[in-house]
């Protein structure tokens, strides 16, 4: 694993970081592919676990949700937007073609079954010391996770930070196949910008300052 800041932790669940997850106080976020569950149960064996929550129900995303959350006892949750896909484990309705090739791969090979959501998260909740903020964009129920005491962010998908195709590390806006309006998530990258992190962590790819995000967004006009 991987330190951001006090209590919080990047678990890379793929090679080169090109799937991530994160341990926030005792809340994990995310859960990599159907095959990560493993490799998370080996990270978090011995840790004291209240919940996971999702960043959105993409396939890359939830995979391993359901093995983890039976598991360990955890409660699952989400925002409400995302909350369907999140129960039935049919995660391609965000898609802007859930029938093309790579959505139904993506179906196919990497989401989990589905399992219940015990709370939907919503702009200001809190969950495992940090702060929810909605960032639409990538899917209609994005959300990301704010610590204002240190400026640790956890942007989930709003951002990628790496090339998804060559693992190369940069930064970019989300999959344009796998997003369902890029000006939302345009306008998200900036809203999350405004916050001033220090530490900016994603689903796919390395860690960057603030610094570096800020740049970004503000290339974004």
């Amino acid at each position: 694993m991987i330190q951001l800041g006090e209590g919080a932790w990047q678990i890379p669940v793929m090679p080169r970081q090109s799937v991530n997850c994160y341990l926030l106080g005792d809340v994990l976020v995310d859960a990599g592919v159907k095959r990560s569950g493993p490799k998370l149960l080996r990270a978090l064996r011995g840790k004291a676990m209240s919940g996971h929550a999702l960043t959105h129900a993409h396939p890359d995303h939830q995979g391993a949700t359901a093995e983890v959350c039976r598991a360990l006892n955890l409660s699952l949750m989400c925002h409400p937007a995302e909350r369907e896909a999140a129960e039935t484990g049919y995660v391609l309705g965000s898609f802007p073609n859930p029938k093309s090739l790579m959505a139904r791969m993506q179906q196919r090979f990497f989401a989990g079954e589905g399992h219940p959501v015990a709370r939907t998260l919503i702009e200001g909740d809190r969950v495992g010391g940090f702060e929810v903020i909605e960032t639409p964009g990538h899917t209609k129920g994005h959300i990301s996770f704010w610590r204002a005491s240190d400026g640790v962010l956890i942007a989930g998908d709003a951002a990628v930070g790496m090339n998804l195709f060559t693992t190369t590390p940069r930064l970019g806006l989300p999959l344009g196949i796998a997003t369902w309006d890029m000006d939302a998530a345009r306008a998200s990258i900036c809203k999350l910008a405004a916050l001033g992190p220090k530490r900016v962590a994603f689903g796919h790819g390395p860690a960057v300052s603030g610094d570096v995000f800020t740049e970004f967004a503000a290339q974004l006009g």
